[in-house]
């Protein structure tokens, strides 16, 4: 069970008895809404097997008639997912291999876990996902195999296009993550620059039947976007690609590799991602098993039951975090001053993903930074608290997981000589928070299903 590690201390930040108390409810519900999308629990409740038959919501698979299953994935949650099939499948599995984060491993036996970089690729991702390919080409009609897909597996499953480096992927994906563009957005460009994304693994696996099992950290749940889509059909296409880089100036600063392989995609020199229509897409089978929503659910469920007026003011949350921060505390001041939209004590939860446009040279992370700039209008109110958390427990790169703010914040912070401003103009959040002991800290959570933020007015 995934905790706050530092939840007592943070309580403790809070100053006053209203406030303490505030914490006190934020925090729990942030934990019961990271551990309602543990993978493995959610997968041994909807992954069953019975009589040979595997079900998994409403679809059957009579095992009698599945020569081998193979197993092949990758993402933040990967191996914790990997780990809870083997549980239900045991010794059926014929072969396995799976990328996750260094550091990631879990306790499996068939399925081998491979580790490699994140957020950015690295070689030894792109030799796990050849692996990955090799396995599925050798599948044939009566083979089973079963995807294990969440948040991250983009970079986790890198496998560059043409005459692509890793290096050049690396260059893309990180000029994109600073430029402030959303999670679709990167991936519309990684799928097009990728052997293995957009629908490529379903076009190499057929005709075996596949079962994709999904935890999503994509707003919607777009299933060519969540780890790039590697067994659906993309929606997108080269040009889509083109209107990505050229939107925020990256076009003629990308490696001239990746402009190529685009540019001769554009022209048709070179086949597009396969498309809805596919005869590979026949035999595969995706489930949504977690989402944004089913712990923002969580969350709002823990809070009322604590006995506090709730409302879910949505789960597909997005914008820029400093911006978003800003809209949460005045919603939090408005139900202060007139009980408004939800009388006291009361609680709203809003989950989703935020993106940062880095202009400073600061550390942080959206979390954090939502944090940072709530803080900043809710100073001098007690009893009034604003917290998000990233649920992979790893907000931007640091190694706090988000951070959490009150009326006091910025009263404690202004008497260490800290300024807000200061501190937001840099992207420097984490380093404000640092100081404070304001930071939230779970360590990797195994899940991954964007943020959760709460409110709580008491």
């Amino acid at each position: 069970m995934v905790q706050i590690k530092n939840k007592q201390i943070l309580i403790e930040n809070g100053g006053t008895p209203l406030n303490r108390r505030a914490r006190l409810y934020v925090l729990q519900s942030l934990e019961v809404a990271v551990n309602a999308v543990d993978p493995e629990g959610i997968i041994e409740s909807k992954l069953t097997l019975k009589n040979n038959i595997l079900r998994v919501n409403e679809y059957a698979f009579d095992l009698r008639k599945i020569k081998n299953i193979y197993v092949v994935g990758g993402g933040k949650a990967s191996g914790t997912m990997a780990e809870a099939v083997e549980h239900v499948l045991d010794k059926r599995i014929t072969e396995g291999f799976v990328n996750v984060p260094r550091g990631g491993t879990k306790d499996t036996r068939v399925i081998r876990l491979h580790e490699a970089s994140h957020p950015t690729p690295d070689e030894s991702g792109v030799e796990g996902t050849r692996h990955m390919l090799a396995i599925a080409e050798k599948a044939e009609k009566d083979d089973l195999v079963i995807c294990l897909i969440s948040g991250g597996g983009s970079s986790l499953m890198p496998l560059p296009r043409g005459e692509i480096s890793v290096d050049d992927k690396r260059v893309v994906t990180d000029a994109l993550l600073k430029c402030g563009a959303t999670i679709n957005e990167i991936n519309t460009v990684r799928k097009h620059i990728s052997e293995f994304k957009g629908g490529w693994l379903a076009k190499k696996a057929y005709p075996a039947t596949v079962l994709n099992l999904i935890l999503s950290d994509v707003l919607g749940d777009p299933l060519d976007f969540i780890a790039s889509g590697p067994t659906v059909p993309d929606s997108t296409t080269f040009a889509d690609a083109v209107r990505v880089l050229e939107k925020y100036n990256l076009w003629n600063k990308v490696p001239a590799s990746v402009r190529k392989v685009i540019s001769d995609g554009e022209k048709g020199v070179i086949p597009e991602t396969p498309k809805a229509g596919d005869e590979a897409f026949r035999k595969v089978y995706n489930v949504i098993i977690g989402n944004c929503r089913h712990a923002s659910l969580a969350a709002f469920s823990a809070l009322k039951s604590a006995g506090l007026n709730t409302l879910l003011l949505t789960s597909l949350l997005e914008g820029e975090a400093r911006h978003i921060g800003t809209v949460l505390a005045s919603i939090a001041r408005e139900i202060h001053a007139s009980g408004n939209p939800v009388k006291k004590p009361a609680a709203i939860v809003a989950g989703g993903e935020t993106t940062v446009s880095v202009v400073g040279k600061g550390r942080g992370g959206r979390n954090q930074e939502i944090a940072l700039a709530a803080a900043m209008k809710l100073s001098g109110l007690d009893g009034v608290v604003v917290a998000s958390l990233s649920t992979d427990g790893i907000d931007g790169p640091t190694d706090a997981a988000g951070a959490i703010a009150d009326g006091k914040t910025l009263i404690r912070a202004t008497e260490m000589g800290l300024s807000a401003e200061k501190f937001l103009a840099e992207n420097n959040s984490y380093n404000y928070f640092s100081k404070l002991n304001d930071l939230l800290f779970t360590g990797p959570t195994g899940t991954n299903v964007n943020d959760v933020s709460v409110i709580v007015v008491l």
